[in-house]
């Protein structure tokens, strides 16, 4: 139990106890005046009846006011897991629409990349055909060349031959 309540019950026991040890008093009979007419009652029990009255209609307002409290935190709860879902659907809609403009990006990089290899590939065939035909007619200035300087060498070997023989 909360500090709270066993403080209430303490005062509702002192108070039971100081009734009953002054009930003789709270029972002598006594004239009251009622604004319209004047009753013979004993003061001590209309004073204590009047004091439990407050305490049940306090009671009443005070369970009232809790059922109220209660019911709008559940209304409350209700529209915020609403709004929870409504948040959630939003939020798997952005995800859903980033996911396709990720994927979207995703294969627009793809078609870039394949038509950059393709058109890295066609540059290669290129080359290596240029350098094939550079390699070949390297080739044959080589040996034309060779056969140049073949004919240079068996020209002066000729021309050479008869200025040994005297």
């Amino acid at each position: 139990m909360s500090t709270r309540t066993l403080f209430l019950l303490l005062v509702a026991a002192l108070l039971a106890l100081f009734t009953i040890l002054n009930w003789q008093a709270f029972t002598t009979s006594t004239t009251l005046w009622l604004l319209f007419a004047r009753v013979q009652a004993p003061l001590g029990l209309v004073m204590l009846g009047s004091c439990g009255l407050l305490t049940v209609l306090f009671l009443l307002y005070v369970a009232y006011v809790q059922t109220t409290a209660i019911l709008e935190a559940r209304r409350y709860a209700r529209e915020l897991q609403a709004q929870r879902q409504v948040a959630d659907g939003a939020e798997a809609s952005r995800i859903a629409e980033l996911r396709g403009v990720v994927d979207a990006g995703v294969r627009s990089l793809e078609e870039r990349i394949t038509q950059s290899q393709s058109a890295a590939q066609s540059a290669l065939g290129q080359l290596a055909i240029e350098l094939r035909a550079a390699i070949e007619q390297s080739g044959t200035i080589l040996t034309s060349y060779i056969g140049e300087m073949e004919d240079r060498l068996e020209h002066q070997l000729a021309s050479a031959k008869p200025a040994q023989t005297p």
